[in-house]
């Protein structure tokens, strides 16, 4: 069990948002997180399944050759 636990702050950093936002994530229980005393870590690997479900492919135009 080699996890990482980030803070709040590590998250927004991560994300490029401001802290408000990985704070709104955990109220509204839309991301994995440990509560640890009065502190809450969220999972790395958490962080990184919540890229892959929210990232957004780009269309392919039809008729263009790739």
């Amino acid at each position: 069990m080699n996890e990482r636990y980030l803070s709040v702050i590590d998250v927004a950093e991560i994300l490029g948002t401001s802290v408000r936002f990985p704070r709104r994530l955990i109220e509204e229980r839309r991301i994995t997180y440990v509560k640890i005393g009065r502190h809450v870590r969220i999972p790395e690997s958490a962080v990184q399944d919540f890229i892959a479900v929210h990232t957004v492919e780009p269309r392919r135009r039809l008729g263009v050759a790739a």
